[in-house]
Formats: C-alpha cells, structure tokens, sequence
C-alpha cells in the first residue's frame, strides 16, 4: 500500500469513525492494512466494498460479496461465529472467510486447527486461511 493511499484511509478512518477510542481507531487502522495486503497477495482484482463499521470486511470477489474475517489469536479471541451468521443474512453475503493473521509464517498449524474445531470455525465459514503478513503467504486451511 502506498503511503499517500494509507495516509488517506488513516484520516478516513479518524474522521467516519470519530466515535471510537484510540485503541479502536489503531485496531481498525490494522484492520484495512490487513485486508489491503491480503487483496495484494490473494487476488488484486478484489474490491473493498466496506471496512469501517464492523469487523468484518465486505469486498467484491469473483462478482459476488463476501465478508472477511481477520484474528490474531495473539491479540484477541476467536470472535463470536453465530454474529458472523447473523451479519451474513443481513448484507447478503454469500460466502464467509476466516483469517488467522500471524506476523511470522508457522508451519505448525494445529493451534489454528484446534481454534477451528473449538469454535465450529468450519461450520460458519466457507473458507479459512492463515496469512502470514511479512512472508506475505497465505495458506489454506479449508
């Protein structure tokens, strides 16, 4: 992402979502530059239709919306699937896809997979994938 395209997305960021504290302007701020670069290293032709106000990410894929989920189990439990459910029926999502960002590439994936089997991950989301930001590999889990 080019720094002027993060510069404006920050302040949009700053002035729509005024409301929120700083911690959870910085969490929304990580938020778009995860998303960003899994767009650059999943397909480029995917289109962010709306990021702001919820967790999960509503992008244009392949003609159809689909909503994005990113976690960092270092930073956060497995969110709630049953409101993912609930926010899919509502925007009319067709497909849901779940994240597990990580800062390094771990070829050990059973602490993914045990989240995925405690929290019915595979249930809810069609996809699932971990996503290693600096490598820049994603890896599908399902």
């Amino acid at each position: 992402m080019e720094l002027t395209v993060f510069q404006e997305l920050t302040q949009e960021i700053s002035l729509e979502c005024f409301f929120m504290t700083e911690s959870q302007q910085e969490e929304k701020v990580i938020q778009l530059i995860d998303l960003h670069h899994f767009i650059e290293c999943f397909d480029s032709e995917m289109k962010i239709l709306s990021y702001l106000h919820h967790s999960i990410n509503i992008v244009e894929h392949e003609g159809e919306k689909k909503g994005i989920l990113f976690c960092d189990l270092k930073h956060s439990a497995v969110p709630d699937s049953n409101a993912s459910e609930e926010f899919r029926r509502r925007y009319g999502l067709s497909e849901l896809w779940f994240v597990f960002v990580e800062e390094t590439f771990v070829q050990d994936t059973a602490c993914y997979t045990d989240a995925i089997i405690e929290n019915s991950l595979d249930i809810f989301y069609e996809r699932i994938f971990t996503f290693s930001f600096f490598q820049s590999i994603i890896q599908p889990l399902k």
